[in-house]
């Protein structure tokens, strides 16, 4: 592709992200080891309906805030990996970046289709989220492949700590959105190992600590807009 086509593939994946109903390419997890014990033989409930009703109020609004912030955490995924992707140095590297942003697009679609069951709204910062991210992205990626692996890397170990701190604080009862999560922190994994594999070097302890304060700025933020 020219230029002009780049640049306007680019803004379709970022206006998909953003704006779009996502589509998952694998069966949204939580709904197979939901247990209907709060629906009676006489109460025709969806698995979504009977997992909402099974929450109070205040769980309910705890989950739909978690379930933003881990949503807002993919769409920054979606851009991070498009601008590693854009500027990677072989078709290898990119290879592996596309397949992440393959998965974590389930993970958005999830994190969205939740939200919705619980009667809450993503953030309304995402665009901003999205901009920067990928600007990240690029800036990794034009260090080199290593350098971009180990962007990878890291970024998925913080995001396992997030996931598994997140997984702690959500309601006991909210069964589906525990194993949304623990689907996404098993891929989240599995993708870290997968840059590792590939010749990830380390980021710089400085980098790795600007990156737990973007993210924590990201978290707290978006847990409440």
């Amino acid at each position: 592709m020219n230029f002009i086509d780049t640049v306007i593939s680019e803004v379709d994946v970022g206006l998909r992200a953003l704006f779009a109903k996502t589509t998952a390419s694998r069966p949204n997890p939580a709904y197979g080891a939901v247990a209907l014990a709060v629906a009676t033989e006489q109460a025709a409930v969806t698995p979504a309906e009977a997992s909402v009703a099974a929450l109070t109020a205040a769980e309910q609004a705890l989950s739909i805030r978690l379930m933003r912030v881990n949503h807002c955490g993919e769409v920054c995924a979606q851009a991070l990996y498009q601008g590693q992707a854009l500027v990677a140095k072989t078709p290898q590297t990119r290879a592996v970046l596309n397949h992440a942003a393959v998965e974590e697009r389930d993970h958005l679609a999830w994190c969205g289709e939740r939200i919705a069951e619980l009667g809450g709204t993503t953030s309304v910062l995402n665009p901003i989220w999205y901009a920067g991210s990928f600007s990240l992205g690029v800036v990794a990626g034009l260090l080199g492949d290593k350098r971009s692996m180990g962007f990878l890397v890291e970024t998925e170990r913080q995001v396992e700590a997030h996931l598994t701190d997140h997984l702690q604080r959500l309601p006991v009862s909210d069964r589906a959105s525990r194993k949304i999560l623990e689907t996404m922190r098993e891929d989240e994994q599995r993708h870290g190992q997968t840059g590792v594999k590939h010749g990830a070097s380390l980021v710089p302890p400085p980098v790795t600590a600007v990156m737990r304060g973007v993210s924590a700025v990201m978290t707290r933020t978006t847990f409440w807009v």
